[in-house]
């Protein structure tokens, strides 16, 4: 898709935003589904993921690969970071200090001739819940 290629309007895509961001879980495509399918009785599997990758694309959401089999996906609003559950595949939201994410974006770009727009940082490990039943 171009920057130029216009997308109409997808009440499917915009209830799947909605969906998003009214949740903290980092859910699948499939709990998507089932989340629409009554609202929806023509939604397939198929159209969730379309319209995700639409929404990705636009930048309104996060796809998040790693943790369990199948992406995960997001629609947060402030700049965070993950750690992946090794074990169970939790996907857990850390929050860091206010604008770090921003300066490591800006040392980025005055490093070299390249330009950050957006940052990605995950770490692997255990979740609490795994590391307190030992590991």
């Amino acid at each position: 898709m171009t920057a130029s290629h216009k997308l109409r309007s997808s009440r499917q895509r915009d209830r799947i935003l909605a969906l998003l961001r009214s949740t903290d879980e980092h859910p699948t495509a499939a709990w998507i589904y089932d989340q629409l399918k009554s609202e929806f009785p023509r939604l397939s599997l198929g159209n969730v993921y379309r319209n995700l990758h639409i929404l990705v694309e636009q930048g309104l959401i996060e796809r998040i690969q790693g943790g369990s089999t199948f992406d995960r996906y997001e629609a947060a609003d402030e700049p965070h970071c993950h750690l992946l559950c090794e074990r169970c595949g939790a996907i857990v939201d850390l929050e860091l200090p206010q604008g770090m994410i921003e300066t490591l974006k800006r040392r980025l770009n005055e490093s070299g001739p390249h330009e950050a727009r957006r940052a990605r940082i995950e770490f692997s490990g255990l979740c609490a819940n795994c590391a307190e039943n030992g590991s």
